[in-house]
């Protein structure tokens, strides 16, 4: 069967399941009120990882310990604005419950494992038909701490990792120092986790993602969706902000923190938050690291891309239309200049750019990702948080299969909008 599919959102989940629904044969439209791949979009600033270790949710045992912790440090790696507390409480009680327990991250995990592993492998694929290879590198994601000790204050993580089937390389002192030499010797312990990959330019990739979904066949429309069309259990179409409605008979929810709206529409209330997330880039930058390290000390991901040198990290819970707070960047900026001792400090001002996004958090860090409730034809792929990235070829794959009428690839049971019920 054939369908004509609106697309809603043009980030990677979007973008993939364009590229997957019309390699199956269905006519697709794809609606996004930006530019694909820029500035406004979370797919844009993301640190580049293709972590397909990235199975576990942010929250851990212990966690809630630290609340207070999150609500008087502004500029700690974690942080709740106050005057957003009342409002985010019953997402953060969710939050805080989902990693309680070691069995429940390892659930968590399991769940994740098949949607995030060869990530890499796929994103090299479809990096390949986009006609941008050079986007995508596959020799492994590095994490690094100042001593064993900090690995093994980690060390249930990396337990669980090991009980779905992740491997790492262990890398220690003068090792360390000839991979990465310009590295703060303060560092003196790693592991590389080979099986992962990076992307050198997230903007740009998906934008060529969605361009090559136009030369597939694809219609793309600067419009947003604001509403969907449906009679009983039956999609007609999708309410277009310039007034009009697109006539369809299916549809996926992939507009990222804005798509919770649309899912209450088609039977489902899921409680998606946005995890506020920071990133520096300096361009020029004549020191930094081979491979893309995550820096445990720091908690933050430093990756040499195609434009610069990128820091990111950082999870600020605030309104999403709350300004920036460029102090948390600028965290950032400043631990990269010490992690790396060979950029000069300070780093021109005028090769410094800072960015805002905000991903589309579930509190359990799983995705979305299963046909609505009330229309089988709506097709949930939203809620990715700190995995949209990687997760992005596997689910256009999945969200295809599933509008041809194909079993899923893996189970995406977990992922269902009703366990939030």
């Amino acid at each position: 069967m054939t369908r004509h599919v609106a697309v809603i959102g043009a980030g990677v989940e979007g973008a993939a399941s364009a590229v997957e629904l019309l390699r199956a044969g269905h006519r697709v439209t794809i609606l996004e009120p930006g530019t694909p791949g820029g500035e406004q979009a979370a797919s844009f600033g993301n640190a580049g990882w293709l972590s397909s270790h990235s199975v576990l949710p942010p929250s851990a045992p212990g966690l809630w310990k630290k609340v207070p912790g999150f609500l008087s440090d502004p500029l700690g790696p974690l942080a709740v604005r106050w005057g957003y507390f009342p409002r985010a409480l019953p997402w953060l009680l969710r939050y805080l419950a989902a990693g309680s327990t070691e069995e429940r991250l390892l659930r968590i995990a399991r769940a994740l494992r098949p949607l995030l592993k060869d990530s890499a492998v796929l994103h090299t694929a479809l990096a390949g038909e986009a006609g941008v290879p050079e986007l995508i590198e596959h020799k492994g994601l590095m994490n690094a701490w100042h001593s064993r000790a900090g690995f093994e204050a980690e060390v249930m993580g990396w337990r669980i990792r090991r009980q779905v089937g992740i491997e790492w390389r262990e890398i220690e002192g003068e090792a360390l120092r000839e991979m990465e030499p310009d590295l703060d010797p303060a560092y003196s312990f790693a592991v590389l986790t080979e099986e992962a990959g990076r992307c050198l330019s997230p903007g740009r990739y998906v934008a060529a993602l969605v361009a090559h979904a136009q030369a597939q066949g694809a219609a793309l429309r600067k419009v947003a969706a604001t509403g969907l069309r449906l009679e009983g259990r039956a999609l007609k179409g999708v309410a277009l902000s310039d007034g009009t409605v697109l006539e369809c008979d299916a549809a996926v929810i992939a507009c990222g923190i804005r798509s919770a709206p649309l899912a209450a529409q088609a039977g489902d209330r899921v409680p998606l938050q946005t995890e506020r997330g920071y990133h520096v880039m300096l361009r020029g930058a004549n020191a930094g690291p081979r491979h893309s390290i995550g820096l445990g000390a720091a908690k933050m991901v430093v990756n040499p891309m195609a434009d610069g040198l990128r820091a990111a990290g950082q999870v600020e819970i605030a309104a999403l239309d709350a300004p920036p707070n460029w102090k948390r960047a600028e965290i950032l900026r400043d631990h990269l200049l010490k992690s790396f001792p060979g950029l000069p400090d300070p780093f021109p001002a005028d090769r410094v750019s800072m960015w805002l996004g905000h991903r589309p958090s579930t509190p359990d860090g799983m995705p979305v990702l299963a046909p609505s409730s009330r229309c089988p034809e709506v097709i949930h792929a939203f809620g990715h948080g700190h995995v949209g990235l990687v997760a992005g070829p596997r689910t256009g794959r999945i969200v295809s299969q599933l509008l041809s009428g194909q079993a899923p690839e893996i189970d995406i049971a977990p992922f269902s909008p009703t366990r939030f019920r």
